[in-house]
């Protein structure tokens, strides 16, 4: 029976180049671990943040810091849900998304500040349940999601940097104060 190594980075034929990207911003050491310290901070950092701070986007037709939070959630439950399928054994390959067409359905810019913060909590709770109900053999599967190969094990690194990159933007863009991950 396999041994379970949370702390293994995915390699190249774990997934696509452009999530390569994302697993290379997750820091080094066990994902779940990084997944729970990292979801809290995140929901730490905007708890900080004054509502009215939420609506500001830092150029014309940018994202809202609320249309960011709504981005984080949706694409980790995006992601999750891949995990989820590969994870049981279900290779059926899995269509991409459109962000941007997906961003005003999710009315990030008329709901509640807290509830998307709320939101982001719920849904990181759920990744984490979910990666934590896989035995050590589910990690390595993979199916194809956006016409590209992806493992379970990528999936996870991917929420992770997916999660930090935007926290990252915030700090460049935004001028919010962001610690740094680890």
């Amino acid at each position: 029976m396999p041994v379970l190594d949370l702390g293994r980075r995915p390699g190249p034929a774990d997934c696509s180049p452009y999530l390569a990207g994302y697993v290379a911003a997750a820091p080094d050491g066990d994902i779940l671990a990084t997944l729970e310290r990292e979801g809290a901070r995140a929901v730490a950092l905007f708890r900080s943040l004054p509502r009215e701070r939420a609506d500001f986007a830092y150029a014309p037709g940018k994202w809202t810091i609320r249309e960011v939070v709504a981005h984080i959630s949706d694409s980790e439950r995006v992601f999750a849900y891949r995990a989820l399928r590969f994870g049981r054994a279900d290779s059926t390959p899995l269509p991409g998304f459109d962000q941007d067409a997906w961003l005003p359905h999710a009315h990030a810019n008329a709901r509640p500040w807290t509830e998307l913060i709320d939101e982001l909590a719920a849904v990181r709770a759920a990744s984490l349940h979910l990666f934590r109900s896989f035995a050590a053999e589910d990690w390595d599967r993979s199916g194809i999601a956006s016409g590209a190969t992806v493992t379970v094990r990528a999936l996870a690194w991917v929420i992770a940097g997916h999660e930090l990159h935007h926290r990252r933007v915030l700090g460049e863009r935004y001028g919010i104060a962001v610690p740094p991950a680890g």
